[in-house]
């Protein structure tokens, strides 16, 4: 039998991490319902609705835990009545009508505070930290440091995410795995780092596989790359493919994120063979997870390697062009890499750290090393 009817969990969870899932969890186990109210103030960097649906993934299994956010502008004071009484306000309203709280769950001295204020019992527990050392202001000035702390959902929101496109053959897949290799190596968390693949490549190898089947079938010759025919199904695979391979890998993965192309590139892509871009894929851009760079692979200098699936050598300066052009438009911060295999890691690496030193990433900046 548990002791509470009805437990109430407050905070920022900014952002979610153990010890909040801890304070959750002692509360599960202590009542038979409990009431998350994620309160955010609108400055925040985290988005009060991200915070809420990243708890709400965790406890999803567990039908008497219900997180609800809400917005909370008012400045924390805990000497002022007044003050206190607009956030337990907030609180109440949070709650569904006419519902009674009987205990406060809480890590902070105020806890006893707010659990008088709802005629409840207080349980404050872990107030030093010593069960989890972890807090949401640790965790905002340095989550490489505090990686481990957190669920999947969140990582995936906090990775910073490096999308390398470029025309064909001009080094992408090159640059990306490069990259991701250089950033394992510097050890620690960041021996964590994914790489993401990019699926339309998988895909044309099997729409080629495919075709040559049915035409060995027919007794036909044998088509090739440039004979396959593309349409918005194709590329509507491809945005759900590639979507969902970067979740997995932003998941499973460290701070920083590498893919072989995203999106914004797909986009690029669907114009050069269907001659336009659909505006679903253009609406699939508009919600990807942050970027925090684009790298764009010049054509200059770099020979053209048909390796069987490539079709587009007088395409590629259009193709250059075209990125430019979309990048430049997008408002997103990204740089074009010459050079040898060495440089272009360098190139991205310079440009990485030093981009990383705002908002949540304080504790990503560091020097890159002279030889990656």
């Amino acid at each position: 039998m548990s002791l509470f009817q009805h437990a109430l969990v407050i905070g920022k969870f900014y952002p979610p991490h153990a010890g909040h899932h801890f304070l959750i969890r002692s509360a599960a186990d202590a009542a038979e319902r409990v009431t998350v109210v994620v309160m955010a103030a609108d400055s925040e960097t985290i988005p009060l609705d991200d915070r809420v649906r990243w708890i709400r993934e965790v406890w999803r299994g567990d039908s008497q835990v219900r997180v609800v956010g809400t917005v909370d502008n008012i400045p924390v004071d805990y000497q002022d009545p007044e003050i206190w009484d607009g956030h337990v306000a907030l609180m109440r309203e949070a709650l569904r009508p006419g519902e009674s709280i009987d205990a406060v769950f809480s890590s902070e001295e105020y806890g006893y505070e707010l659990a008088r204020r709802f005629d409840a019992a207080p349980v404050v527990l872990d107030v030093d930290r010593a069960t989890f050392p972890v807090s949401g202001t640790e965790v905002r000035a340095d989550p490489a440091a505090h990686w481990a702390d957190l669920e999947p959902a969140v990582r995936a929101g906090l990775a910073r995410r490096v999308i390398v496109l470029g025309a064909e053959s001009t080094g992408t897949t090159t640059l990306s795995l490069d990259l991701a290799r250089a950033l394992r190596a510097r050890g620690g968390v960041h021996a964590l780092t994914g790489w993401v693949a990019e699926y339309g490549r998988e895909l044309t190898a099997s729409k080629l596989a495919v075709a040559r089947g049915v035409a060995a079938t027919a007794g036909d010759p044998m088509p090739t790359v440039d004979q396959l025919e593309w349409d918005g199904r194709d590329f509507a695979l491809v945005r759900k493919r590639q979507a969902e391979a970067e979740e997995r890998a932003a998941r499973a993965g460290g701070p920083v994120l590498v893919c072989d192309t995203d999106l914004l590139a797909t986009a690029v892509w669907e114009e050069r063979y269907c001659g336009r871009t659909a505006p679903e894929t253009w609406a699939a851009v508009a919600t990807q997870a942050r970027r925090e760079l684009y790298v764009l692979t010049s054509h200059e200098g770099v020979a053209f390697e048909d390796d069987g699936l490539r079709d587009g050598e007088h395409l590629r300066e259009w193709m250059s062009g075209r990125f430019r052009e979309v990048l430049g438009a997008s408002g997103q911060r990204w740089i074009e890499v010459r050079g040898s295999r060495e440089e272009r890691v360098e190139a991205v690496l310079r440009a990485l750290f030093q981009g990383l030193g705002e908002e949540l990433l304080q504790g990503f900046v560091e020097a890159p090393p002279t030889n990656p």
